[in-house]
């Protein structure tokens, strides 16, 4: 085991992320996520998440716009390779947040257990294959410390409670170098298009909320 991959608590191949169904084209069914004012869980308030659906109606996820202020080097100072990563680390969620999870640009599989998000974007939650991407490929992903997880149906339940706005999944987000005022830009796109109606909810980018 790699110096990185012996360092994250409990060790990232036993995390319980549940598998993505298999695809074959871009129609994974990933949405932005971006949380309502009435949302005010000190964890989502003003969040703003990339989700994407999994088997059984599961869903998961990762807050965006959460740097911590910590680097990655900072965590693993004796890791070399950790040195390399330019951007903070963030903050992805209540679940397992003593653990590292990373979202990364590429255009396969970065290894066992990752969850394609959108075509040439992939979560990747085995400590193995976030030791990697560190190694190989450092600036091609985000690091994240936890991530979100909705039971069966939780999520559609959540955004008809008003608790979400839903949006088209837009990978760019995901490496915005300016993250802090990216909830209230998305919540004034929300609002000007048509993304709170039950339609918009139970279409956008394919994803089956009902």
């Amino acid at each position: 085991m790699r110096r990185v991959a012996a360092l994250l608590m409990l060790g990232l191949g036993t995390v319980p992320v549940p598998p993505v169904h298999s695809q074959e084209n871009d129609a994974i069914g990933a949405v932005t996520l971006v949380a309502a004012p009435r949302l005010v869980d000190p964890d989502y308030r003003g969040a703003v998440l990339l989700a994407v659906p999994v088997e059984n109606n599961r869903h998961v996820g990762v807050i965006i716009n959460r740097p911590t202020g910590r680097s990655l080097a900072s965590l693993f100072p004796e890791h070399s390779p950790s040195k390399l990563v330019r951007d903070p680390v963030y903050f992805g969620g209540p679940m397992l947040r003593q653990a590292i999870f990373a979202v990364v640009h590429i255009d396969h599989t970065p290894g066992p257990g990752s969850i394609q998000i959108m075509k040439e974007l992939f979560f990747a939650t085995q400590g193995a294959v976030v030791d990697h991407i560190i190694e190989e490929t450092p600036n091609e992903a985000r690091y994240y410390v936890g991530y979100v997880a909705w039971r069966p149906g939780e999520l559609s339940q959540e955004v008809d409670r008003g608790l979400w706005y839903v949006l088209d999944a837009d990978p760019e987000l995901v490496f915005r170098k300016d993250p802090g005022r990216l909830w209230e830009e998305l919540l004034r796109r929300a609002r000007s298009v048509t993304a709170w109606t039950p339609e918009r909810r139970s279409v956008v980018a394919g994803i089956h909320l009902h």
